[in-house]
């Protein structure tokens, strides 16, 4: 087992802001989740243990959304923090997705919807602020003018301290758009980044990464394992081994368990035997060598997948070992 303490995990800029992240950022999106048959993934004893280990390990960048759990997350995170320091933490949640039945302005980034859930999010956490509040997706009934003026209130009521845009691959234009109405504006910027970015989801390649990295805004990937592909659980044989929901799932199949991707998780049990790490370990180290990405986001069940998880910030690759992981995939931008 990792020594937790030992990790210590390192600081990086956020992108250009003036805010220092942990280079492995804590994804709790699992916290509260009910399963199909009624159970809950995480309960709140286990949420504090993994934020334990987490802060234990020299973590400090907490991310979670006002959904996840159907808020328990935020707070159970509250609770958590209630005997701690909150200036040593950053916080993150997201708002978009609709949460009252038959109400169309329960979702979305409308002026309604963004302010009401913001002084929810602030409730949960029990928190005067948060430290990056993010769109969860794209709103395209709401004009972007009105979302950048509102969420540009909430930084200057100091409730927010930096904006930021989750999951619009690969729609680099859109993030453009907003800031430049905001920078005409001299309205606060979406200033990070959170697309799903990993060694066989490439997407966000091109476009998207040229315009983070022009722009200096902070690329904090999640799903950096392919939802459980990258960690060695499936094999080209069996399909799926170990725990995971995603055997009934066949969109997870049709977008994993193909021949390309198993050619990918080939290149990467190599470079994992190499550098004496798990799949998971290596695919996290090539994801935290790349170019233009800022802190992954990684998640866990067990105080032993987060300790796995972490243990890949120690871990380093070769200039090599990460150009041949990158070309796995194939591609016009393998190189990048």
């Amino acid at each position: 087992m990792t020594d937790l303490e030992a990790l210590d995990l390192d600081f990086v800029q956020l992108g250009g802001t003036g805010l220092q992240t942990s280079e492995l950022q804590f994804g709790t999106w699992r916290f509260g989740k009910e399963t199909e048959e009624g159970n809950v993934e995480i309960d709140e004893a286990r949420a504090h243990e993994l934020l334990d280990a987490y802060e234990q390990a020299g973590g400090r960048y907490i991310d979670t959304a006002d959904v996840y759990g159907g808020g328990k997350s935020e707070e159970w995170i509250g609770d958590w923090l209630e005997d701690r320091d909150r200036e040593r933490y950053t916080i993150a949640s997201k708002i978009y997705w609709q949460i009252r039945d038959g109400d169309p302005n329960s979702r979305g980034t409308n002026r309604k919807n963004l302010r009401h859930r913001t002084e929810k999010i602030l409730e949960r956490l029990d928190t005067d602020y948060v430290d990056v509040l993010y769109i969860h997706r794209w709103d395209d009934q709401t004009s972007a003018r009105e979302m950048m003026k509102t969420l540009n209130a909430l930084v200057e009521e100091g409730k927010v301290q930096y904006l930021g845009a989750s999951t619009l691959r690969p729609n680099a234009w859109k993030v453009a758009k907003a800031n430049e109405i905001a920078r005409a504006e001299g309205w606060e910027q979406f200033t990070v980044l959170q697309p799903r970015y990993n060694l066989v989801d490439r997407e966000i390649e091109g476009d998207y990464l040229e315009m983070a990295r022009h722009e200096e805004r902070a690329v904090c990937p999640w799903s950096p394992l392919g939802q459980g592909f990258l960690t060695g659980k499936y094999s080209r044989a069996d399909g799926l081994t170990g725990e995971s929901r995603a055997v009934e799932d066949s969109r997870f199949e049709n977008n994993y368990l193909n021949e390309t991707n198993f050619d990918v998780h080939d290149e990467l049990d190599a470079v994992a035997e190499e550098v004496d790490a798990t799949p998971a370990q290596a695919a996290l180290a090539w994801l935290m060598h790349r170019d233009g990405v800022t802190a992954p986001i990684v998640g866990a069940r067990t105080v032993e997948q987060l300790e796995e998880n972490l243990a890949a910030a120690e871990i380093d690759l070769s200039d090599e070992q990460v150009e041949r992981l990158a070309e796995a995939k194939g591609g016009p931008y393998a190189g990048l």
